[in-house]
């Protein structure tokens, strides 16, 4: 009971506890009965559990601040890296490059037939190649084709072949194709389908009353076009019923003022063909393929789709030291026929500003056919002078 005693002392009593409850609890149970076994056991169990409570409590913050040191800790090592990094990897360190085994095939015959060693592993690359060889580019001037168009039974037809010609032709290149007074849904249509980069203009002229000019004004519209959004390439003619070949299209890119070449062309009586361009020694122009009427006529016999030139010439006349700043324009004023030798006088002087194309003129890249069909109608169908069903009895 000493002992007991010497718990109940006024220091221990005033003692305070982490919930102030287990303090008042033993005094006043203490003062209560100080011979009461029952009691004495209480006040020491309660006294055990909120010394419990407190050593566990301070076990956890200490805990806590432990973990936060050293979270801390190991965040300031990991953002301030000691030593110094390598960051020169060699290629050869890392491969990701399939290499399968070699097969050596060797076949035992009488003729002594054997393979050697074949292998299938993937060939590698230089690393460092330059952009232009890696992509197979080719820095080409751009073609810039004007095709003036209108309704007719072979427009159809016409335009399908050429636009197959100029599909083949590498880019870039420019087809401008221009409708008389609107623009229809079967040329654009057309048009959607060859794959050909192009731009639909219609030429609007109310002074337009001869059929025989709509093709000067159509060609107007379009280096009107050129012209007012400063187009850089070679300006090429081509109308839809002629025929050309791929390598006149690949040559354009070579014009660098004004070229020109023979035409074949097939009479109108369809029962020969004539020669109608320049004659040429290796690059030079020298002469031109004409009879003596023409000759006293025109200045240059050139035919409208056998010349091309640049198109610079259009809007930058200082380039070409041109003493004059007007459009060069078609002039639907002078005969059918002339067309070409006026329009060309607008361009160059004489013959020493002309290149031949190919050199030496020696083969014929174009042909004008005159093949239009006449009385029929377009697109509603087509006129048959004849029947052509046949029919044919089994024997």
């Amino acid at each position: 009971m000493a002992s007991i005693r010497r718990t109940l002392s006024q220091v221990y009593q005033d003692r305070s506890y982490q919930n102030g409850v287990a303090s008042a609890q033993a005094h006043k149970l203490f003062s209560t009965n100080n011979n009461s076994g029952k009691y004495s056991s209480l006040t020491s169990t309660s006294a055990v559990a909120a010394a419990s409570v407190y050593l566990r409590r301070k076990g956890f913050r200490r805990s806590f601040y432990r973990c936060t040191i050293f979270f801390i800790l190991g965040l300031l090592l990991g953002i301030f890296p000691f030593g110094q990094v390598d960051n020169d990897i060699n290629k050869h360190d890392f491969s990701f490059e399939m290499k399968p085994p070699h097969v050596n095939v060797q076949l035992d015959t009488k003729d002594n037939f054997a393979f050697a060693a074949v292998s299938l592993g993937v060939e590698k690359t230089t690393p460092q190649l330059d952009r232009f060889s890696r992509f197979d580019y080719v820095e080409r001037k751009q073609v810039i084709v004007i095709t003036p168009t209108y309704n007719r039974a072979l427009q159809a037809y016409f335009l399908n072949r050429l636009g197959q010609v100029l599909r083949l032709v590498q880019p870039p290149l420019l087809w401008i194709v221009v409708e008389m007074t609107s623009a229809s849904a079967e040329t654009a249509e057309i048009l959607r389908k060859t794959g050909v980069m192009y731009r639909h203009l219609v030429c609007v002229n109310k002074n337009n009353t001869n059929v025989k000019d709509r093709g000067v004004h159509q060609r107007n519209a379009g280096l009107e076009h050129i012209e007012r959004h400063r187009l850089d390439g070679v300006v090429y003619f081509a109308d839809d019923d002629n025929v050309y070949s791929l390598q006149l299209f690949e040559s354009l890119r070579n014009i660098s003022h004004f070229g020109t070449w023979p035409v074949a062309m097939l009479a109108q009586s369809k029962n020969k063909a004539i020669v109608e361009g320049p004659v040429c020694n290796a690059s030079q122009v020298i002469g031109w393929h004409t009879n003596e009427k023409s000759r006293r006529l025109r200045r240059f016999h050139v035919d409208m789709s056998g010349f091309a030139f640049n198109s610079t010439i259009l809007w930058d006349p200082k380039r070409w030291n041109r003493p004059f700043s007007n459009p060069i324009r078609q002039l639907d004023t002078v005969k059918e026929g002339f067309q070409e030798t006026t329009f060309i006088e607008q361009v160059v002087e004489d013959e020493s500003q002309m290149e031949s194309v190919p050199p030496s003129c020696s083969r014929i890249l174009n042909w004008h056919l005159h093949l239009d069909a006449h009385g029929l109608v377009y697109p509603r169908g087509w006129l048959l002078q004849k029947n052509l069903e046949v029919v044919q009895p089994i024997k």
